[in-house]
């Protein structure tokens, strides 16, 4: 078996973690601690607003924000992304250091104030480049316990965001409203 995206593009899964020998979701309790938790934030995060689309136009202007497509970083540290903005990261995370914040709770933080520096991709800068099977061939994954993975459940703008309090404040940005869909979550 490969890997495989499940939801959106970039965190990748082997197959054999999430799926049993008939092509069905495991258990969550039968997956690897890191791809349950992987896993579980994906169904916070899907549907979720593009973080640079977010960072642009604010709780005000939700409606203008795209669909994130993408994930990098890691849970509760990451960055999700449209398409559009994908190849900003992309650049970020190769030529301006990115990489060195790998694995690191700062990781969302550097590309966010990277980001709000007016910092962007060039002209044409492609993103990375997936290749797509059938994407509707796979099952629905199971649905976590809300109480035993509290953590990874939140799907308030401000965590997902990571700024400080100081940073809040100076920015006047509404960090407190929910953003459209998560009244279905």
């Amino acid at each position: 078996m490969g890997k495989v995206s499940i939801g959106m593009l970039g965190w990748r899964f082997d197959e054999a973690h999430v799926l049993d020998e008939d092509g069905e979701f495991r258990p969550l309790e039968e997956m690897p601690p890191d791809v349950r938790e992987r896993l579980i934030r994906l169904g916070v995060l899907y549907n979720a607003p593009c973080n640079a689309c977010w960072l642009i136009h604010g709780d005000a202007g939700l409606d203008d924000c795209n669909t994130a497509r993408y994930v990098y970083g890691e849970p509760l540290s990451e960055v999700v992304l449209c398409e559009a903005h994908e190849p900003d990261f992309v650049y970020w995370f190769r030529e301006e250091g990115g990489e060195a914040h790998r694995g690191d709770d700062a990781f969302e933080d550097a590309f966010y104030e990277w980001f709000l520096d007016g910092n962007r991709a060039p002209e044409g800068y492609e993103g990375m480049e997936y290749v797509t099977t059938d994407p509707d061939d796979l099952p629905e994954p199971p649905d976590p316990d809300p109480e035993a993975h509290a953590d990874l459940m939140g799907d308030d703008v401000a965590d997902r965001v990571g700024l400080t309090d100081e940073e809040i404040a100076e920015s006047g940005v509404d960090f407190g409203s929910e953003y459209p869909g998560s009244e279905d979550r």
